[in-house]
């Protein structure tokens, strides 16, 4: 179907709308983002602007979907390139996959996973599945190993035990619960490792941080009960 005159106008109106509120996000924080600024760069008044994002929330929610969208397309990209038997090198492209979006891309991994943004709740209708993506990918590396529970395994409490039984069919294979937990232990300590990093957390600690990454990946990956990258 064609694209009208007035239909290709309000697409590259909301294309510089996005584009402008990701600068703004670089510079002011999820804070200080203004559709009246937007408005001003844009040369239209500020009452005109609310034809195309209605509030504020609606811009950070249309921010945060974009994100989402980039970063998990970027590592999905990286680990479809991996030989699905090297589950070892397939978490290892995972987590550097996410460290280099990251690195790249700042200020939206800050509003994708830092401070929550004061009287804003994102929609989870909107949100869920497109930030889901990321830790998705690592469960199904963990599917694919067909990891079981061990002996190993910290003892689980009898409700987290029925909370993460309950989820197991919103997940990739047949994952039991204390699998589940391992694969919910390598997302967060891979997010807290990328945070820490680009927080400047680890300032006169670490300056290495690709190898740093990848040694707390091997370790990681070894507690996930992953063989090693071949």
């Amino acid at each position: 179907m064609t694209e009208t005159p007035r239909q290709r106008q309000h697409r590259q109106t909301m294309a510089d709308i996005l584009r402008i509120a990701h600068q703004q996000l670089a510079t002011e924080g999820s804070a200080g983002l203004s559709l009246r600024a937007i408005a001003r760069e844009l040369g239209l008044v500020s009452s005109a602007i609310y034809r195309y994002v209605p509030s504020r929330d609606e811009l950070l929610t249309l921010l945060i979907e974009e994100s989402y969208t980039a970063y998990g397309d970027a590592v999905e990209a990286a680990e479809s390139r991996i030989r699905r038997d090297d589950l070892g090198r397939r978490w290892l492209t995972i987590g550097r996959a996410v460290r280099r979006w990251a690195v790249a891309n700042p200020a939206e991994w800050a509003l994708l996973y830092g401070s929550p943004v004061p009287g804003y709740k994102a929609p989870p209708e909107r949100t869920t599945a497109a930030g889901s993506r990321v830790p998705l990918l690592i469960l199904a590396v963990l599917a694919d190993a067909d990891l079981q529970p061990s002996a190993d395994d910290p003892p689980m409490t009898a409700a987290l035990h029925r909370e993460l039984d309950r989820l197991r069919p919103q997940f990739p294979g047949d994952l039991k619960p204390e699998v589940l937990t391992r694969g919910l232990l390598g997302f967060s300590s891979l997010c807290g490792l990328v945070s820490l990093e680009l927080f400047g957390q680890f300032t006169n600690t670490v300056t290495q941080f690709p190898g740093h990454l990848d040694h707390q990946l091997a370790r990681l990956g070894t507690v996930l009960g992953l063989p090693e990258p071949s």
